[in-house]
């Protein structure tokens, strides 16, 4: 046998998120020596953040419905989802964490509701695999022999290596997209990474903006460019946040993109149609104010009168079915997103084609990629983790059989 045939292997993984972290897991339990490399004084920041509300894992959607979320990634993101699917990642965080729930919306969250048990259990674990975590570790590159190389001078050799470096978004928390630079530098393809899962900008009215701000909108539905989701939203000084918007993303991006604004069609009542709706604003009595009319009859809080109030302006709506019709599509004229580092979660990065089955890099024969450094984009509910954990695991596995073959083992 060949004299290194049986000497242990080494991996390296650049990114303490749940993409690299999986993906150390993945090697560490096939014997490597693992060693992974964050540039912030701690693992897993972004992903407390994401845990602060209530971590969403995964989702309970059938796999096929699950994989068409990930749209035009779908067909090559969807391998990897089903190598590692949602009823997978839930067992495995029940290991670490107690038994995962299913909630009303159908979202996956770990029993305690929150990242920092599960994210602890995990270290812990990753420790008894022999996973060294090294923090405060910017890498920078490779050197001119290929070693990758740390901007404290440092150099270090491994028999694989996976970059796991996340988006752009929430750069405070260590995903700055940093590595676009170093990977176009190679000559490798990247599509620019944009705002996903972000807020927009519209103009408010001060009553909104002063006395709305941080109120809710329940139960509407939302249309960009004739899709229409139907979630809550959450009004900001500056425009509107949440689920129904986040999931709007890329019709967002594309309309503002091409005409530099946009129409949002709030349905403020979805669950009624228009005839019912006008029958129930019929029955309050005319001497009643517009704002009671609008709360007796249509049932809308007064943050959602506000609202409506701005997208209508100061139009009249006689009959009934003219008012009745205003709720069902209230025009909200988006004029911007907010910016990346704003952003929950990034679009775009390293190009389809420039990886191949395995997620290593065509280039560079030996680095792995997983994560958000990828080009694909899902809505927030869970697909974000599952994508990242499934392609770290992918990357984890493809990684180690790539250095055994290299090594003859």
């Amino acid at each position: 046998m060949p004299p290194d045939a049986m000497r242990p292997l080494s991996g390296v993984v650049i990114g303490a998120g749940p993409a690299g972290l999986m993906a150390a897991d993945t090697m560490a339990r096939q014997g490597f020596h693992v060693t992974v490399f964050e540039r912030m004084p701690s693992a897993g920041r972004k992903f407390l953040m994401a845990g602060r509300g209530g971590l969403n894992l995964t989702h309970s959607d059938p796999i096929g419905l699950f994989e068409q979320r990930y749209a035009d990634a779908a067909p090559w993101l969807g391998r990897f989802i089903r190598q590692f699917p949602p009823e997978e990642l839930r067992a495995w965080a029940d290991r670490h964490d107690g038994e995962s729930f299913v909630g009303s919306s159908g979202r996956v969250f770990p029993k305690s509701f929150k990242a920092s048990p599960l994210l602890r259990a995990w270290l812990r674990e990753l420790g008894d695999l022999g996973v060294v975590l090294k923090t405060r570790m910017h890498w920078t590159g490779w050197t001119n022999d290929g070693s990758l190389e740390f901007a404290d001078g440092s150099a270090i050799d491994a028999d694989v290596c996976v970059l796991a470096l996340g988006g752009a978004s929430w750069p405070r928390l260590g995903a700055g997209g940093n590595w676009v630079s170093v990977l176009a530098g190679k000559g490798i393809e990247i599509t620019p990474l944009v705002a996903s899962n972000a807020g927009v900008t519209c103009d408010w009215s001060d009553v909104t903006s002063s006395r709305h701000a941080g109120a809710p909108l329940k139960r509407v539905a939302a249309t960009v460019s004739g899709r229409c989701v139907r979630g809550e939203a959450l009004i900001s000084k500056t425009g509107l946040e949440g689920g129904v918007i986040y999931a709007l993303s890329r019709e967002l991006r594309r309309e503002l993109q091409t005409a530099g604004s946009c129409t949002v069609l709030l349905d403020l009542r979805p669950d009624l149609d228009v005839e019912r709706l006008a029958a129930n604003l019929a029955k309050v009595p005319r001497k009643q104010s517009l704002a009671n009319k609008l709360r007796k009859g249509a049932g809308l809080s007064p943050q959602a009168i506000s609202v409506w109030r701005d997208c209508v302006q100061h139009h009249q709506f006689e009959p009934d079915a003219a008012l009745a019709g205003s709720i069902k599509a209230a025009a909200l004229r988006v004029t911007g997103m907010q910016p990346i580092d704003r952003a929950i979660s990034t679009a775009g990065g390293i190009a389809a084609h420039e990886v191949d089955e395995t997620l290593m890099l065509r280039q560079l024969p030996g680095v792995f990629v997983c994560g958000e450094m990828l080009d694909w984009d899902a809505p927030t509910g869970g697909y974000l983790l599952q994508a990242c954990f499934s392609t770290g695991r992918a990357a984890g596995e493809n990684a180690a059989r790539f250095a055994r073959e290299l090594a003859g083992h």
